[in-house]
């Protein structure tokens, strides 16, 4: 047991305030002898603190006193460890000598750091002189703090030695450390070995040429991984002891039970650290390399699993079963067909231990993750602490440019993957910012036809990368043959890009401008269009990230393709790398896919990319330098979409053959259903499931050492699936399908109660639909449909406040389900009639009234509608919801919006029925109100609508109100509606501004479409002409109103026509007692007339 001493026994003469801030807490005391020297003694000292905002200069790194100071007071309990071991008092001594290597700045990553001093005892010789208070000069120490915090000191060798003294280097540089004899083998490590810096060169795909070639052997394996020898790697005396089989252990086991993944002949922490996660890495880019970029991998399974002797051999199939079965996840199975899928299993496990030393290990575990995603059926929810260990490194990472971007970048994809577009796009272009990447889409003239004569502008995207420091060994430089220099003098070819070929388009559009029509002080105005310099490969990935959410976030017309197309050219005009040149290509072909001139093209360009994977045309470090910077599909998912491309074309039989080969038997189904064969197709599904068809690798499989049993549990996720499947083609017979699906997956398959539930919503019973759909839901969230129906459900159920949670996580998924929103917007309302029966007594009781509450949720609802709208703009229902809602929270302005949309789009097919009259009338009330006079009574109902009205009235708000009501009438509701209730409604907005003669006709015109001016000769409906005289009736009183306000005008002449005309239609009803007030009517209007001309 250490003696007990205070911080001002060894801190010396530091300030007190200074004192204050050293928190350390003492996590390890050893002293034992060397492993390589016995007859030497170690003592190590392991310390935690915090690392505080107090320790940092104004460039938020460590500052140097406060390093020192840390190194003067840790260096000491070595000493006083050992002491204390001997039999001394323990006392601590004094350093006379501290010379200081700084290997990199100590930013603040976390708040939490770890402090290791070492301190190596030569036999016999005594250190301690408690009187003189010094150290002995023959000590060396070695103290490390761990982290991002990394510093290293020594003492002067000794006395008389040829040892150099260490030198004092620059923060931020890196010093090689000469070797000390005197040193064992574990200090000359620590001193040679940049474990950072390997880091780097790991996530950054490209070795550092500058490092000196006399490593340690985990520097060559680290280097051997970067270039893509996964063989020598995954073959060495570190990986057969990794991935070497415990003993006892049975093949039953799960791969994490069945393997140590653990290096006990490695002592040092921070070695065996770096060790396991360069295997780790070089696991999932051989399985990348096998799975999306080829060419075919040099070793198997079996040639780095060792297996003991008495245990019999498995092949490298049952391996790869063994692994996919263990691969399922969140209820998804995972594509069984993935070649050696046992590489990414052991790579999660090796990085599912825990890393201290190893800063960027959450890194390496985020991308594993993401290829997980890509394997599965349906993405499935990452855990939260995942993504949480991810942050750290974003701010550690700021000081590089290029690695900050990627990190941001494949957030971004991930982010892209679930379908969260608007956090993708953010991601990306944060990314761009990082690595210096400046970019701006415009115009400059120029031709995309060959006999297009006059230059029109074009679309076209200007990009420069920032300039970059290239290591020695890079050669990014690339011309217009399409190949690279590898090297080694040989030229490598990138993917064939094929040629148009078309007797109207240019292969590309010709710029004859050498300026962009760009806005004043861009700053790319200097580029010219038709010539524009190469970008690097990481800006490249990113301009197709950004691509991808142009697609995603615009609306589904023509621009959408117009909008990515200069991004995809920008980056095929200058391919750098053979993969990003892929995936550019991928693009280019889907864009063209809908164009009947490009259609070919890109039915060829898609296959000629599928069949180039398995060439070994350019090197395997090439193809996997950027794999985790692009959303480069895997080799299945691109010969699934090139079946997909010939069965949108109609060629089934291609389409067919390409999914039999895959074993999708989904789309097989899919395509038998097309040429109606469901006989077929359901005869394929059972004969799977009754073993008379059987997939590919269950075929290899029946020549292992293995139990019926153990083979039946491998395949538990696909057999569910394919009883699902089942029920999907058998509605008779549904239910038990589906349950036999859940109950075969032990209630793990999210597919079998999706159908489950959408088959009871679909018949109705709504009970049982939200029971398996929540069910659904809590294996997989990330599904927005199955949240969709769900909502529906619980509106059946009248649940309202589950329906909003569950069209809210629908929204949540993907912002731009506009039905989701406007769904949302009917539940907010539902929801406050609910509430307002269930608390009416209680708020009767404490005097309050619900109209805050009501307003509350109203406002919700008009949000939710508005927008929805942005991606259902032509859904007139949507807009009619939006105008009501809008009228009831005072949006009168958008009130007039949402109406002029519904008459836009429907005046044409129902004529007057597109105008809602109420809304009309409420709009020219608002802006009819006289200023300053007290607001009416709002509290009436809209019976059609079903919602009481409780409009906020502003009393400023009729002032801009007037002009976008006329607007809405003159401009949109009467050059295509004639409706009598319109016209007056006009007329009375006139009347308000004292356009007496616009009133005047607008009156006219309501007389002229209403019953009085469409009564015809020979009606014989009495109550139609009783209406009729009313409104006559009205008419002269009009004219006899506003007449004499308007100049020249007539109106007694006007008014006798009128009265006389309807008189002549209407003889028939002579008799009736209203016919003798249309009579006086004429006599007064003619004595008028009389009396005027005397």
């Amino acid at each position: 047991m250490l003696p007990r001493f205070a911080v001002d026994d060894i801190a010396g003469n530091a300030a007190t305030a200074t004192k204050g801030m050293v928190a350390l807490k003492l996590i390890e005391v050893s002293i034992l002898p060397k492993a390589d020297e016995p007859e030497r003694q170690e003592a190590r000292v392991v310390l935690e603190m915090n690392v505080t905002d107090e320790m940092l200069n104004l460039g938020e790194k460590m500052h140097g006193a406060c390093i020192m100071h840390l190194v003067d007071i840790c260096s000491t309990l070595p000493i006083i460890a050992m002491s204390h071991a001997q039999g001394g008092s323990g006392s601590p001594g004094v350093s006379q000598t501290i010379n200081t290597l700084y290997h990199a700045p100590a930013s603040l990553y976390g708040r939490q750091a770890q402090v290791s001093c070492d301190e190596h005892h030569y036999r016999g010789t005594h250190y301690e002189r408690t009187n003189r208070r010094k150290t002995d000069l023959n000590l060396l120490r070695d103290t490390e703090l761990m982290g991002p915090n990394a510093f290293r000191y020594g003492m002067p060798p000794t006395i008389g030695s040829s040892h150099p003294q260490p030198r004092c280097v620059p923060h931020g540089d890196v010093l090689p450390i000469a070797p000390i004899s005197t040193v064992n083998r574990q200090d000359s490590l620590h001193m040679s070995l940049d474990a950072e810096g390997i880091q780097k060169c790991l996530l950054l795909g490209r070795w550092d040429a500058r490092r000196s070639p006399d490593s340690p052997s985990v520097v060559k394996l680290a280097q051997a991984v970067v270039a893509g020898d996964f063989r020598t790697a995954l073959t060495s005396s570190y990986a057969q002891e990794l991935f070497k089989v415990h003993s006892q252990a049975s093949i039953g086991l799960q791969y994490g039970d069945l393997l140590p993944c653990s290096l006990q002949s490695v002592t040092d922490e921070q070695e065996r650290e770096l060790i396991q996660l360069t295997l780790a890495v070089a696991c999932l880019h051989a399985f990348l390399q096998a799975n999306w970029t080829g060419p075919d991998l040099d070793i198997k399974p079996s040639d780095i699993i060792s297996f003991p002797p008495d245990q019999p051999s498995v092949t490298d199939q049952a391996l790869n079963t063994k692994a996919i079965a263990e691969l399922a996840y969140g209820g998804e199975p995972a594509y069984h067909l993935a070649q050696f899928a046992c590489f990414l299993r052991f790579a999660q496990i090796i990085l599912g231990r825990p890393y201290i030393h190893c800063r960027y290990a959450p890194w390496w575990r985020f991308r594993v993750a993401v290829i997980h995603e890509y394997i599965l059926d349906e993405p499935a929810p990452l855990p939260s602490e995942l993504l949480e260990s991810l942050e750290p490194l974003v701010g550690s990472a700021s000081t590089d440019p290029d690695l900050s971007g990627r990190l941001l970048l494949e957030k971004g994809l991930l982010e892209h993957t679930f379908s969260h577009d608007k956090a993708a796009v953010e991601l990306f272009v944060r990314a761009a910012r990082a690595t210096g990447l400046q970019y701006e889409l415009t115009g400059a003239l120029g031709r995309r036809t060959k006999f297009q004569q006059t230059d029109l502008s074009q679309l076209v995207l200007l990009a420069e990368s920032r300039k970059r420091d290239r290591p020695a060994d890079e050669n990014d430089h690339i011309d217009q043959s399409f190949s690279i220099d590898d090297g080694g003098g040989r030229e490598v070819q990138l993917p064939e890009t094929l040629l148009l070929n078309d007797d109207t388009l240019l292969e590309q559009t010709e710029f004859t401008s050498t300026s962009a029509v760009a806005a004043g002080g861009s700053a790319l105005s200097h580029l010219d269009p038709s010539s524009q310099p190469p970008l690097h490969p990481l800006d490249q990935c990113i301009l197709l990230s950004l691509c991808l959410n142009v697609r995603n976030t615009s609306p589904s017309h023509g621009l959408t393709a117009e909008q990515m197309s200069p991004y995809v050219a920008r980056v095929i005009s200058h391919p750098q790398n053979w993969s990003v040149h892929t995936m550019a290509l991928l693009l280019r072909s889907r864009l063209e896919a809908s164009r009947t001139r490009t259609v070919e093209r890109s039915t060829l360009q898609l296959q000629a990319l599928v069949d180039q994977m398995p060439t070994a045309d350019s090197k395997v470090s090439e193809r996997l330098l950027y794999i985790h910077s692009m959303p480069l599909p895997s080799k299945w998912e691109m010969e699934r979409e090139l079946a997909l491309r010939f069965l949108s074309l109609g060629v089934v039989k291609s389409a067919l053959e390409i999914f039999q080969r895959l074993e999708m038997w989904e789309e097989v189904v899919k395509c038998w259903q097309s040429m109606e064969r469901s006989d077929k197709a359901i005869a394929i599904v059972r004969d799977l499931l009754e073993g008379r068809k059987e997939e590919a690798d269950s075929v290899i499989a029946k020549g292992k050492d293995l139990t019926t049993n153990r083979r039946a549990s491998m395949d538990t996720a696909r057999e569910s699936k394919l009883w699902c499947l089942l029920g999907d083609l058998e509605p008779d017979n549904a239910v038990q399908h589906y349950e036999h699906a859940w109950k075969l997956s032990e209630e793990t398959s999210g597919r079998a109660m999706r159908s489950l539930g959408g088959y009871y919503f679909s018949r109705g019973e709504f009970a049982k639909a939200a029971t398996c759909l929540q069910r659904a839901v809590a294996i997989n969230p990330l599904i927005a449909r199955t949240w969709f129906v769900l909502g529906c459900a619980f509106i059946r159920l009248e649940n309202w406040e589950g329906a909003r949670d569950a069209f809210s996580r629908c929204v949540a998924i993907d912002d731009e389900d506009a039905e989701s929103w406007n769904n949302l917007a009917t539940i907010y309302l539902r929801l406050d009639e609910a509430s307002k029966v269930q608390d009416e007594e209680e708020r009767r009781d404490e005097g309050q009234s619900g109209k805050a509450i009501s307003f509350s949720n109203k406002m919700m609802a008009f949000r939710a509608l508005k927008q929805g709208l942005k991606y259902s703009y032509d859904n007139w229902r949507m807009w009619s919801n939006y105008m009501v809602v809008a009228v009831d929270v005072g949006e009168l302005f958008e009130a007039c919006r949402a109406q002029a949309r519904i008459v836009e789009e429907r005046a044409d097919k129902v004529g007057a029925e597109s105008v809602d009259e109420q809304v009309i009338e409420r709009l020219v009330d608002a802006a009819t109100r006289v200023q300053g006079d007290s607001p009416p009574d709002h509290a009436t109902t809209i019976q059609d609508q079903g919602i009481a009205t409780d409009a906020i009235v502003n009393s400023n708000e009729s002032r801009g109100l007037v002009r976008r009501v006329i607007e809405l009438f003159e401009r949109t509701i009467l050059p295509r509606v004639s409706a009598p209730r319109i016209f007056r409604a006009y007329a009375r907005l006139l009347t308000s501004q004292s356009r007496w003669e616009d009133a005047l006709n607008a009156h006219l015109n309501a007389y002229r479409s209403g019953p009085a001016g469409t009564f015809e000769k020979g009606e014989t409906d009495i109550e139609k002409w009783r209406e009729a005289v009313s409104e006559v009736g009205e008419m002269v009183d009009i004219l006899v109103n506003f007449g004499p306000r308007v100049e020249g005008f007539d109106w007694k002449h006007q008014g006798r026509s009128i009265l006389r005309t309807f008189m002549g239609r209407s003889r028939d009803f002579e008799d009736e007692p209203e016919w003798l007030r249309l009579s006086e009517m004429l006599d007064w209007l003619q004595s008028e007339e009389q009396e005027r001309r005397k």
